[in-house]
């Protein structure tokens, strides 16, 4: 079942497609499958609501979670507890899909959000940190690699 949020979307050159929707599980989590390009990933960010969980299917991630580094290939998994900063990186081998899953629900609008209205980061970090604010997010560091 498909809601309003739209699927099948690009934003900064990672894919996303929500194959289970916030909506769909009265908000208690919502499964997106992405993929992301070699060497991409987000700022260092927290999630103050909501656990998140990432299954990698093809490619090679780097993960930093509160000053950890794990490597994951796939079949791999990664459990980020609500709270805890992170963020993670492609590696050169990439590209990557893997599954995020968020619980409870609702983040997956954040990313339809930014594809809609074309944000790119750094330059239009005052409306990403805008739309991130509503979606309990905030930024706390650069992405990996950009250090």
């Amino acid at each position: 079942m498909k809601d309003q949020v739209e699927t099948g979307f690009e934003w900064l050159g990672v894919s996303y497609d929500t194959i289970l929707s916030s909506a769909a599980t009265q908000g208690a989590m919502s499964i997106t499958d992405s993929t992301s390009p070699p060497l991409s990933g987000p700022p260092r960010h927290v999630h103050h609501d909501a656990d998140e969980a990432f299954v990698i299917l093809t490619g090679r991630v780097e993960f930093w979670l509160d000053g950890e580094t794990l490597l994951r290939d796939p079949g791999e998994t990664v459990f980020v507890p609500r709270g805890t900063p992170h963020t993670f990186r492609v590696t050169e081998d990439g590209p990557s899909r893997h599954l995020v899953i968020l619980t409870p629900g609702g983040f997956e609008a954040f990313w339809a959000e930014m594809a809609e209205k074309g944000c790119r980061i750094p330059e239009d970090m005052a409306a990403v940190e805008d739309a991130a604010t509503r979606h309990h997010l905030s930024f706390t560091g650069p992405p990996l690699g950009a250090e």
